[in-house]
């Protein structure tokens, strides 16, 4: 009886953590528009979202190897390395990729995302429900391998 507890209370807790995001964006006012839109978490009485910002293409990866994200939100329209072409990289490198979102300029360049795998894409100005909608819909999916 204690060992039903203890699993029951094990398996709680795991859905319970706050999800682990990693956001990438060369500006720093977009990634904060996309805090503003979200919000510090998916619903009332949820914990609160890990949010990892990075600017820079090589700090993505590094972050990617370490592991323990459960998504991925790429600018892009980040300068120098945008986020369509890190979104088909990590898709392409990593064995199970957290799902990715990749926010676009207008969206009319969502046909151009799909070629990056993506398993979102989201066009500015950001709308905050349908920015938070997608990103629960894909929190609540499983890696991809």
């Amino acid at each position: 009886m204690t060992t039903e507890l203890t699993d029951s209370a094990e398996h709680t807790t795991a859905q319970e953590r706050a999800p682990r995001v990693l956001l990438y964006g060369t500006n720093v006012d977009t990634r904060a528009s996309v805090l503003l839109a979200v919000g510090p978490r998916l619903k009332r009485g949820a914990p609160a979202i890990d949010w990892v910002q990075t600017a820079t293409h090589a700090a993505v990866l590094d972050h990617a190897d370490a592991g323990g994200f459960d998504l991925f939100v790429l600018d892009g329209e980040a300068a120098k390395s945008g986020g369509m072409g890190l979104c088909r990289q990590l898709k392409d490198e990593l064995f199970q990729c957290p799902p990715i979102l990749v926010l676009t300029a207008r969206p009319q360049d969502s046909w151009l995302a799909s070629w990056s795998l993506a398993d979102a894409v989201v066009s500015q100005p950001f709308d905050p429900i349908e920015l938070q909608s997608v990103i629960a819909r894909l929190l609540a999916s499983p890696p991809s391998a």
